[in-house]
């Protein structure tokens, strides 16, 4: 079993983050039990910000058995068609990360519509990339890569 490795996972343990660095620690480590564990090219960046030298970030990697599987024509491909998809259809609402329910939020000052941060092409390269590469995704987000990547296997 080959599972892909989201950055919010990995940062979740990385800076110790209080509500999820107990349960993303778990979950790596029964996710490696069950087989490799892997990153895209793109985690490997994010994650890369929070190192000071590229030696720190290879030795966590190393320490934690999780492999950079670099991005291939077939994955930026699948990350491009769900990206056009997204373009498409995105709207002002919000969307939950665990169901994927969309929904409009107003401000209870003024009333005007609160928007979201939207996602960007690298969230859909981990996606595809997981959907190519690996046999299921691990990451919180599972509302924005079910609705996107129906396909893909989520643990969390």
């Amino acid at each position: 079993m080959i599972t892909s490795v989201d950055t919010n996972v990995l940062l979740d343990i990385l800076l110790a983050d209080e509500l999820h660095v107990d349960a993303s620690k778990e979950l790596i480590d029964a996710a490696y039990a069950d087989g490799a564990l892997i990153i895209c090219d793109v985690v490997y960046s994010e994650l890369a910000a929070q190192f000071d030298n590229v030696r720190d970030l290879e030795e966590f990697l190393s320490r934690t058995g999780i492999r950079l599987v670099p991005s291939d024509r077939a994955s930026l491909q699948a990350a491009a068609a769900a990206w056009r998809k997204y373009t498409i259809n995105r709207d002002d609402r919000l969307q939950c990360a665990s169901s994927g329910k969309l929904k409009h939020v107003y401000c209870d000052q003024c009333g005007a519509a609160i928007q979201s941060q939207e996602h960007i092409i690298a969230d859909f390269i981990i996606g595809a990339h997981a959907m190519i590469h690996a046999d299921r995704l691990l990451t919180r987000d599972r509302g924005f890569y079910g609705t996107y990547f129906p396909e893909l296997v989520l643990y969390a």
